[in-house]
């Protein structure tokens, strides 16, 4: 099959290429999924420069990617969840860095795989498993959010965008941080928009008309204002500063779940969650992709397609 490869860590994503490599075997309760599509997430690029290194085992060569979206073209022992033909999606990250996604085929655990939300299209799908999964567990972090106002730092990115939907359905009112050029994007998604930079913990309490019940940041650095906007019985939670700890916050790291990927399929398939889909890349275009993901000014989600 063909996949992108990085053989060492390095700063330069031209380092990066597609090779024929052999198919993936697939251990029992895993399935093979034929890739469609796939998500790209700032953490992919990361990574190839070590950035996890201190955590993650890694098996050279590497094949980047977490996200997948795609059809099951072969079945571990014992894996009776699925069947050939079945349309899948799955955040798809393993225990040791290697067998990624930004392939022609990968295999993955079935505790991590559920069926494709039927209204989505393929690069859709491939962009929803690491971004819904993040905001779903943030805002899960954050307890009830019936009735609340809850501030979400970096609203417009890939992330950002499904947490104001998924606030929404949950009966909160969203303010969400982003530039003017995306305010009328997250307008259209039903949150209240507001510009970051200087001066927004005063802008977010005048338009809040007071504190607000929780913060989810998806951008970190925000740790001062979310102190300064949140009420005293407030939640807050990050995916990017883990000092928020020490402040009484949560740091979310995501962990691959199908059943957690399966409440985003029903939301989509309700009509409340949907994917924003930027720019889709082909396989040959890894680098360009990571090279656009690192500028940080991707409003939803950029996609991988072999």
């Amino acid at each position: 099959m063909r996949a992108a490869v990085y053989d060492r860590f390095t700063d330069d994503f031209d380092d990066i290429e597609v090779r024929e490599i052999e198919d993936p075997k697939v251990p029992p309760a895993s399935v093979l999924i034929e890739v469609k599509a796939a998500g790209v997430n700032p953490v992919d690029w990361k990574l190839v420069g070590g950035g996890l290194d201190k955590f993650l085992p890694t098996q050279f060569p590497v094949i980047p990617g977490w996200d997948v979206a795609g059809t099951v073209v072969g079945l571990g022992f014992d894996t009776p969840e699925f069947e050939i033909g079945d349309e899948v999606v799955a955040y798809a990250r393993k225990d040791v860095l290697g067998g990624g996604t930004f392939a022609e085929k990968v295999a993955v655990p079935v505790h991590a795989v559920t069926k494709k939300p039927a209204g989505l299209t393929w690069e859709q799908a491939g962009g929803l498993p690491l971004a819904g999964n993040t905001a779903l567990r943030t805002l899960d972090a954050l307890g009830d959010l019936d009735g609340k106002t809850v501030l979400i730092h970096g609203a417009a990115g890939g992330v950002g965008s499904m947490a104001v939907q998924i606030a929404k359905a949950a009966g909160a009112r969203v303010i969400g941080t982003a530039s003017e050029r995306n305010h009328h994007y997250l307008r259209g998604l039903g949150a209240e928009p507001i510009t970051y930079g200087e001066g927004l913990a005063d802008r977010v309490r005048e338009l809040a008309d007071g504190p607000v019940d929780a913060v989810a940041d998806f951008v970190g650095g925000q740790l001062e204002t979310t102190l300064a906007v949140l009420a005293d019985d407030g939640a807050h939670a990050s995916i990017a500063d883990p000092t928020v700890t020490t402040h009484g916050g949560r740091y979310i790291w995501v962990r691959p779940d199908g059943a957690t990927t399966a409440r985003l399929t029903e939301l989509v398939d309700a009509g409340k969650l949907s994917v924003e889909v930027d720019q889709i890349f082909p396989l040959a275009e890894v680098a360009d992709a990571f090279r656009s993901s690192a500028e940080g000014h991707t409003r939803g989600k950029l996609v991988i397609v072999p």
